[in-house]
């Protein structure tokens, strides 16, 4: 394996952290959830609604992070991190520790005071990742949404 650099994501980029969501939903069983198109990620990314990481080796990107910035009426400052996906061939190699880091770098740089997230409760690789990492898994909320 070449050297992996991460670096903030491009408006170029856009497509294939695009390619990398549906990887992740196709991964998490859920490929036809996925309605946000490509149009929507170049336009919400140009509004500056997220922001993103790239793992890239030899120019392919092989892995990302989409966050953005929200607020805790707790904590404060606080940015969400809602998809993190390492390709399938590049995981267990470090690539995942490499974003992880570079996130948490960005969201101090940006002042939040937290980071949150959510995994599934059937993904153990990614939870233990997350517990090697020191990351606190609450297990007493519920997720609630509503779809418009």
């Amino acid at each position: 394996m070449s050297e992996i650099t991460v670096r903030k994501g491009t408006k170029q980029d856009i497509p294939a952290v695009y390619d990398l969501v549906v990887e992740l939903a196709v991964y998490e069983k859920e490929p036809e959830a996925v309605t946000a198109t490509l149009d929507d990620y170049h336009n919400d990314f140009d509004e500056g609604i997220f922001r993103t990481l790239v793992a890239e080796e030899n120019g392919r990107i092989v892995g990302m992070m989409l966050y953005y910035m929200v607020y805790s009426t707790w904590k404060g400052k606080m940015v969400y991190l809602d998809d993190f996906v390492v390709s399938e061939s590049y995981r267990r190699k470090g690539v995942g520790q490499l974003l992880y880091n570079e996130f948490i770098k960005d969201a101090k740089e940006m002042g939040a005071r937290m980071v949150k997230w959510q995994v599934l409760d059937w993904n153990e690789p990614a939870i233990r990742f997350y517990e090697k990492n020191n990351a606190i898994i609450e297990k007493n909320w519920y997720n609630v949404k509503k779809f418009f």
